[in-house]
């Protein structure tokens, strides 16, 4: 502790805090700053010490060590390629475990690698202490949803959906936009890191992007009832989020384990700052919600029919537990009772578009840490899936793979890596469901046809000018 000789009042330097044993840094400027306002107002020397150890950055947080924390394995390769494909997602789940926060994983049998190694693959839960908003990615509540509907033919329910829907980049365009619920949108203009998105929750409502979302009409095997089934996500809004939350997320990762990596990376949750990324990811949920069911209610109208039963649920998202965690499932369904407070017993499970949608009671098993599959996975890019398609022409392709089922393309041009091909088989996914005690199945949607978004870039702009010269 030196003193300035003008007025000789006491000051504390950086020697005096190296001194102390602590590690240099740029918080030492404000750690400082304060610690010298406690000794002009008379403060003892101890006193001022404390002032500055509040800036004192916590401890560097090292990787475990590899192999120190499993994870379940709730998967068997069905051939070669499947093989490549587990080992790759068991590979990615290993360096992810070495993660300082987190607690446990598991692998579904629907997984596959989603991202470079080390990224939570597709089919891939993990608890942590924290949230993580890398592991549940920028299609926050990627959900399923289903309306049954009494004396509606297959054929109508589709055609009101093809009619009312929007599939696609962007949004629907001004006179066509739904409004969201006016409580839900008071709520995202007061929440902070929503507030700017409220434009972005009224273009994008009442619409399901691209990629393998889709609106799938088939008929209940139990009752014979026709029912529309939804598979998006949060659209727009939630990758916006998700960009924040990163953002947010790389500073804790910087500061406290520089050697996670980037897609690792969390939000400490009791902090402001974790209080308000779990507030706005509940949020973006209720948009969610409300944007599947704002379709089912258009067709409804469309058609004069009457909802006779409905249910959703998400399998991209964080979940909280008694116990304290946050499980993070990137393409996983719950099947823990209780799991929000909205859910029903029930959930849903698609395959592909060829293969019925199952309805399934999950069995919470411990080895799954309370999920089951989301759908059939893939063991191709959707690149490496067209390049084997070899000589076959796109019409010879959906001949043989959508035979008896009324497929449409929003966009006019079907999409191959859409195709029941491109997707595990789902007989195998069936199996492990029930091999592995991950849920029961209860019900299905035999089915009928469905629509999904189609190859939007085939008719790009810069293709045309391509094509022109």
């Amino acid at each position: 502790m030196t003193r300035n000789e003008d007025t000789m009042t006491r000051v504390m330097s950086g020697q005096d805090l190296i001194d102390a044993g602590l590690p240099q840094g740029r918080w030492f400027r404000p750690a400082l700053d304060d610690a010298n306002r406690v000794l002009d107002a008379g403060g003892t020397e101890a006193e001022a010490l404390a002032a500055a150890l509040v800036h004192r950055p916590p401890p560097i947080l090292p990787l475990r060590p590899a192999g120190e924390l499993p994870f379940f394995t709730n998967i068997e390769a069905d051939g070669a390629d499947e093989e490549i494909n587990v080992a790759a997602v068991e590979h990615s789940m290993a360096l992810l475990m070495r993660t300082p926060v987190v607690k446990a994983g598991a692998v579904m049998p629907d997984a596959c690698p989603a991202g470079p190694p080390g990224t939570i693959p597709v089919g891939g839960v993990v608890a942590s202490e924290a949230i993580h908003p890398g592991m549940h990615s920028a299609d926050i509540c990627c959900s399923m949803a289903i309306s049954v509907f009494a004396d509606v033919a297959p054929k109508d329910l589709l055609d009101a959906v093809y009619a009312v829907t929007h599939f696609g980049p962007g949004g629907r365009a001004r006179g066509a936009q739904v409004r969201p619920p006016a409580d839900l949108m008071a709520a995202i203009d007061a929440h902070p890191l929503l507030t700017d998105l409220k434009s972005m929750a009224i273009e994008h409502f009442a619409t399901q992007g691209d990629g393998n979302h889709f609106a799938f009409v088939g008929q209940m095997k139990s009752t014979g009832e026709t029912a529309l089934v939804t598979h998006h996500g949060s659209r727009a809004p939630g990758a916006k989020l998700y960009g924040k939350g990163m953002k947010i997320a790389e500073r804790t990762r910087e500061a406290l384990s520089p050697e996670t990596q980037p897609q690792s990376a969390w939000i400490p949750a009791d902090t402001a700052e974790g209080d308000a990324y779990w507030d706005a990811l509940q949020l973006i949920r209720a948009w969610t919600k409300a944007n599947h069911f704002a379709i089912h209610d258009l067709a409804a109208q469309r058609l004069a029919a009457k909802v006779a039963d409905r249910f959703w649920n998400e399998h991209n998202f964080v979940f909280r537990k008694s116990d304290g965690l946050f499980y993070h499932a990137k393409g996983a369904t719950p099947a823990f009772s209780g799991f929000a407070g909205d859910a029903t017993d029930l959930t849903l499970i698609p395959l592909n578009m060829a293969e019925p949608v199952l309805i399934v009671r999950g069995n919470n098993a411990a080895h799954g840490l309370g999920f089951s599959p989301h759908g059939a996975g893939r063991n191709f890019s959707r690149t490496q899936h067209k390049r084997m398609q070899g000589a076959r022409t796109t019409a010879e392709i959906m001949a043989e793979e959508t035979a008896g089922l009324d497929i449409r393309f929003f966009s006019g041009t079907p999409d191959i890596s859409e195709l029941p091909s491109a997707y595990k088989n789902a007989d195998a996914v069936r199996a492990q469901i029930e091999r592995f005690g991950l849920a029961e199945v209860v019900d299905e949607v035999i089915p009928y046809g469905s629509i999904m978004a189609g190859d939007y870039s085939a008719d790009a702009p810069w293709r045309r000018k391509k094509a022109a010269r």
